[in-house]
């Protein structure tokens, strides 16, 4: 395989259409499901235009069926899965390196991304713009990042703020505002 070259595979979940690309060193796009696999595709060649469809590898093969497991609602850990996301802003890769950390259930923010980097608050922003530019949705958890307050915040991915609620239901985040202390004397 020409190490530059790029192959893509759209597959089937439980939750719609999701595509991954790839390279010889590693995943370079994910793609978190759509309602077609129509859909699916042209998103994801929007981003990796010059890939082709291709064969998984093993390991490639590996990752669709961790994912498809993952929108099953089976505990998954993507810490592993070889990635290649070719030049990257040093910070950006702290905090893509920090965030693949995050484990299943498990929810951080932006500042305390930022804090955990060695960063002051005002790099919060800067979190939040890598969360915007993440390639590899999911396999780099983006969406356990919440804003200050414990608030969902905001999602790039197809379906938004839902399809981050809907995956942090599926790892058994509860997004439910904590109940009152006490209850009203009236």
């Amino acid at each position: 395989m020409d190490p530059l070259a790029q192959h893509y595979l759209v597959f089937e979940t439980a939750r719609g259409f999701c595509g991954l690309a790839w390279s010889a060193a590693g995943i370079t796009r994910f793609q978190l499901p759509t309602s077609s696999a129509a859909a699916t595709e042209r998103n994801l060649l929007r981003r990796v235009p010059v890939a082709r469809p291709g064969e998984p590898t093993p390991e490639i093969a590996e990752t669709v069926a961790a994912v498809r497991r993952y929108f099953d609602g089976e505990t998954v850990d993507f810490s592993d899965v070889r990635l290649d996301l070719g030049e990257q802003e040093a910070f950006f890769a702290d905090i893509y390196a920090a965030l693949r950390r995050v484990g299943w259930g498990a929810t951080t923010t932006y500042g305390a991304l930022a804090k955990e980097l060695g960063a002051g608050p005002e790099a919060a922003r800067d979190v939040g713009q890598a969360m915007a530019r993440n390639p590899v949705p999911l396999i780099i958890p983006c969406h356990r990042v919440l804003a200050a307050g414990g608030k969902l915040g905001g999602f790039s991915a197809p379906g938004g703020a839902d399809t981050k609620a809907h995956m942090l239901e599926l790892e058994g985040v509860d997004l439910r505002p904590p109940a009152p202390a006490q209850g009203s004397l009236f």
